[in-house]
């Protein structure tokens, strides 16, 4: 059986999500058909810096001894995010807010320690998450970041990530990408980066996919639209939920032969595109490895199974591995 980084080699880097247990769990799967690793939660803000003094940079640090251990890239996840973000960063000693200037000087200190302890170890990094309003015309979503220091915290994030570490590549990820409203926001919020030179190198398209949605003409007008402004795209949290995200059912122990066969044939569609767009397209990155685990069993429903990736739960490859792989 052909590698999955093997048979992407000459067009795009295969990365996975992994945490404590997958990384263990799934080490075999990882080793035969990844490159490039992300940590899913680890390197969240929460995780890697739970109180005003005190960082914990063991999981990380294990994360990355394995992949350079095994020759792999390693992705870096995420530096500012409105979510999984503690309330003390955005407030003083005595319980007040902190100022414009407050906030900035703790965001730098924040991306300055994280990103130095892995300058050059590191290749890229996701360096604000999240930050586009799905909804209306609002451009961006409110948020403590925004509340606080306004809209250029966006810019700053991107300054202060390039002086602590100029070689890596700094990308602005999220979801909804191939959304055509939340498109042309993505589009022009980059845009407006690169006008002011901002060092903003790439967009991560996260890729959270299912059956049905969205198109293939959504997905590739994305990928092109952003190809446009110059920036490398990579998809950074693929993957591909055998239900619509309105869909609430819960009756099933494993995924039909329907399901499969769908699966297969939007994988392959997908991998089709990104061949198409290799130019633009450096990496891909599964939001996960096998089915034993996805974020995606217990949401948006609880108790629901999922089963979206390449491998099932026993590390077999899938109907999907083998379209791709043909």
């Amino acid at each position: 059986m052909k590698a999955l980084k093997d048979q992407f080699k000459d067009q795009f880097l295969i990365g996975a999500a992994v945490n404590s247990e997958t990384i263990k769990a799934d080490q075999a799967l990882l080793k035969t058909h990844f490159n490039s690793i992300t940590a899913e939660n680890e390197m969240k803000f929460e995780n890697i810096h739970p109180k005003p003094d005190e960082y914990d940079f063991q999981e990380a640090d294990q994360f990355l001894a394995f992949a350079e251990t095994n020759h792999m890239q390693m992705r870096g996840h995420t530096l500012v995010w409105h979510n999984q973000t503690p309330d003390w960063f955005f407030y003083d000693d005595s319980g007040q807010q902190l100022s414009r200037l407050e906030l900035l000087n703790r965001m730098e200190a924040h991306i300055q320690t994280v990103m130095t302890r892995y300058k050059g170890r590191i290749y890229a990094w996701d360096v604000v998450n999240e930050a586009i309003s799905d909804h209306g015309n609002a451009l961006y979503r409110q948020s403590k970041w925004l509340e606080i220091i306004g809209d250029d915290f966006i810019e700053y994030a991107f300054r202060f990530a390039h002086e602590a570490d100029p070689d890596a590549l700094l990308f602005y990820n999220d979801y909804n990408e191939s959304d055509p409203q939340k498109r042309e926001k993505i589009y022009q919020l980059a845009e407006g980066l690169l006008s002011r030179d901002v060092p903003i190198h790439g967009i991560g398209l996260q890729a959270h996919w299912n059956l049905y949605d969205p198109s293939l003409q959504d997905i590739e007008a994305a990928i092109k639209r952003y190809a446009e402004l110059g920036l490398t795209l990579h998809i950074t949290e693929m993957d591909v939920s055998m239900f619509r995200f309105d869909d609430k059912r819960t009756d099933l122990e494993k995924p039909t032969k329907e399901m499969l066969a769908l699966q297969a044939e939007r994988y392959a569609h997908f991998f089709d595109l990104f061949m198409m767009y290799a130019q633009a397209i450096s990496s891909v990155t599964f939001w996960g490895v096998s089915d034993r685990y996805t974020w995606l069993s217990d949401f948006p429903v609880k108790g629901r199974k999922n089963w979206p990736f390449l491998f099932d739960r026993n590390g077999e490859a899938k109907p999907a591995f083998h379209h791709i792989i043909k």
